[in-house]
């Protein structure tokens, strides 16, 4: 995620909005004093306190550094700081942030993620058959994305699930595994996912269980839609 994405403050379908407004395409490159690191084939080839991060709309949040520190790495000059270059997130093995093991993406340091006990209730049905009901759940919130119930897995029908061999991984969250429903001869595959072993901050939803609204019948109990920027205009009224 970054400050350009989705509903963030930059991006194409923001949450807020500005007043004056701000022009179209925002860049915004900012210092990053955390140490760096790239390996390839054992080797340290990038090795920087120097680094810039980059929020580019319809981009994904990126690092830049000084040209002279990325060696014979291949380098994008960046526009918006000379004498910075973007490397390719493929053109090393491994990233570090720190000490930490980065994938996919940098995280954004705007980034972060929420999680509270709620008495909203997740009610998730399949084939007729249902998995869950109950009002005791987490409520999951991250930035610029929508709120998600988890649920412990004590509330659900564990009996019909079946672990896939689909995994996902999230920067903020952790490494998922996700689950199939099968009901009588209804299989309907990855409805579910978990973190089993989640990052700190995300440590209430271990073990828990979400459900996609695109596989299964899902009536959740969440807050109304958050009206967009673009409906606010000369004229236009908070509704």
């Amino acid at each position: 995620m970054s400050l350009v994405a989705g509903r963030g403050p930059f991006g194409s379908h923001r949450a807020g909005w500005f007043s004056p407004p701000v022009p179209d395409s925002v860049v915004y490159v900012e210092p990053h004093p955390r140490r760096i690191r790239a390996v390839r084939n054992g080797d340290t080839v990038i090795d920087t306190e120097h680094a810039l991060m980059v929020h580019r709309e319809g981009r994904p949040l990126s690092y830049v550094f000084p040209a002279d520190e990325i060696g014979d790495l291949p380098g994008e000059p960046e526009p918006y700081a000379p004498g910075y270059v973007g490397v390719p997130w493929d053109a090393v093995d491994t990233w570090f942030e720190e000490g930490r093991r980065l994938v996919h993406y940098p995280p954004n340091p705007y980034h972060r993620v929420d999680c509270r006990p709620t008495r909203r209730r997740l009610r998730v049905e399949v084939a007729g058959t249902t998995l869950v009901d109950t009002d005791d759940t987490i409520i999951l919130f991250e930035t610029s994305l929508a709120p998600r119930l988890y649920v412990d897995p004590a509330h659900v029908r564990t009996d019909l699930l079946q672990r896939t061999e689909t995994t996902t991984y999230c920067n903020y969250k952790g490494l998922a595994t996700y689950w199939s429903a099968v009901v009588d001869d209804a299989v309907v595959p990855d409805v579910a996912w978990s973190y089993a072993d989640p990052m700190p901050e995300t440590m209430q939803i271990k073990g828990f269980l979400s459900f996609d609204a695109t596989r299964a019948e899902v009536i959740a109990e969440l807050p109304e839609s958050v009206v967009v920027a673009a409906d606010f205009g000369p004229g236009s009224s908070v509704r």
